[in-house]
């Protein structure tokens, strides 16, 4: 099992460039399953997501087989499996986004509930309710969901939730719905850039799909798709968990393929807490002098500040000048790191859903261990201006979602090496 070995070095300096979105990719290929003929995306980061997500692909007939270049050419072979089985599955949540296109396309599909990080409870009901208004039957069975449908027409459906609204739900529904006969309405859909994204990848299939990104999104079903050529979006949580490694640091460091405007309400708090965030031409300066001016914090659905950042931020803020408060609004379990940040110095306090953060003058190395992605990537960050050696365990969270992290931080000056425990 490869471990992360991080030793305190001096600030970020140079430029990096930011990969393909993972949160777009991952619907994005599974759509693959809706078209007739062959697709090519572009621009996919190599992660162990992906992998996990082309293996089952594979099983469900579709293979998704990655070239030179980030590209990745995915083509229908075989429909005769609709079964996305649990030994595949319990890798990773988001292998639930199978769900809506295998249901579209073949009306049926067999999905094992999802697995993945253990970051507090993630239902599928929302999932369930907008594929069974567009005329699907659910059932569960042994673990797995059936859902079927002779027929699915269009319906307006609701998809907010107690957390708000659900950004691999609505893939789902939208997915369904652009084979549904007639016309579907997602109110309380998710507005996030991957959304956007899996849009207009539909819509070069030959889909109808309007208003992406607001929280009404308009599908007239149409009978059939074809395959498309499609470049999927920078990824916004990658670019922003850069931004803090350079605030956190003191460095100077330019983002290359990076969406700012995908990114406002993080840089927003940036800039408020004294980071420095500028356009360069076609890139991003990040730059930060001295410790951060502490802050409240709390996470929203886009374009609030993301709750995949959360962790991140807290590393920054555990060396801000004062007191600030994180309030976790869409996962309000998601604080596994709390206890790892608070082995190397952090001075961090829980009550429920919220984390007081009062800022130390230094963190100090230590051995932690990794309890899923981002908190991964929070641990990084602190690491890399804790004083002596800071050794990360269970890494491979981290590779779910950072291609080559440590090579891009190395490049940066930092002092991390990937060895085998």
């Amino acid at each position: 099992m490869d471990i992360f070995e991080i030793e305190s070095g001096g600030p970020l300096s140079g430029t990096v460039a930011i990969s393909g979105s993972k949160n777009s990719a991952l619907p994005i290929l599974a759509a693959g399953i809706l078209a007739d003929g062959p697709s090519r995306i572009r621009n996919v980061p190599d992660l162990a997501d992906i992998g996990h997500l082309a293996a089952l692909m594979g099983d469900l007939g579709v293979p998704a087989v990655r070239q030179e270049n980030g590209e990745m050419l995915v083509e229908v072979k075989d429909e005769s499996n609709s079964h996305a089985a649990y030994d595949r599955v319990r890798k990773m949540r988001a292998s639930i986004c199978v769900l809506g296109p295998l249901l579209a396309k073949r009306r049926v599909a067999k999905v094992s509930m999802p697995g993945g990080c253990a970051i507090g409870s993630r239902p599928v009901d929302l999932h369930l309710r907008g594929l069974e208004a567009l005329g699907a039957t659910i059932e569960l069975d042994g673990g797995d969901i059936i859902a079927r449908a002779d027929k699915l027409r269009g319906a307006e459906i609701f998809l907010g939730g107690p957390f708000g609204s659900t950004v691999l739900g609505t893939a789902n529904v939208m997915c369904a719905a652009t084979l549904a006969a007639g016309r579907t309405v997602i109110e309380s859909a998710a507005c996030e850039p991957e959304i956007t994204d899996l849009a207009e990848y539909l819509n070069a299939m030959g889909a109808k799909v309007s208003h992406a990104g607001t929280p009404r999104i308009e599908i007239e079903g149409v009978k059939s798709l074809h395959g498309a050529d499609h470049t999927v979006i920078p990824d916004r949580i990658e670019a922003g968990t850069f931004m803090i490694a350079g605030a956190i640091t003191c460095g100077r460091v330019v983002l290359k393929n990076v969406r700012l405007d995908h990114l406002m309400g993080v840089v927003a708090m940036l800039r408020r807490i004294g980071v420095h965030v500028d356009r360069k031409g076609d890139a991003v300066v990040v730059w930060a002098e001295g410790a951060a001016t502490p802050i409240d914090i709390t996470t929203q659905p886009y374009p609030g500040f993301p709750t995949d950042l959360q962790a991140q931020m807290m590393s920054l803020l555990a060396l801000a000048e004062g007191n600030s408060a994180i309030v976790e609004k869409i996962f309000p379990d998601r604080f596994m790191h709390v206890a790892e940040l608070s082995r190397m110095g952090a001075n961090i306090r829980k009550e429920g859903s919220v984390a007081i953060v009062t800022g130390v003058k230094e963190l100090v190395g230590a051995p932690v261990m990794a309890s899923d992605l981002r908190a991964s990537a929070a641990l990084v960050t602190a690491g890399l201006v804790a004083r002596g050696q800071t050794t990360i365990r269970r890494v491979y969270h981290i590779d779910r979602g950072y291609e080559q992290i440590e090579v891009k931080l190395r490049a940066l000056g930092a002092k991390i090496e990937r060895r085998q425990e």
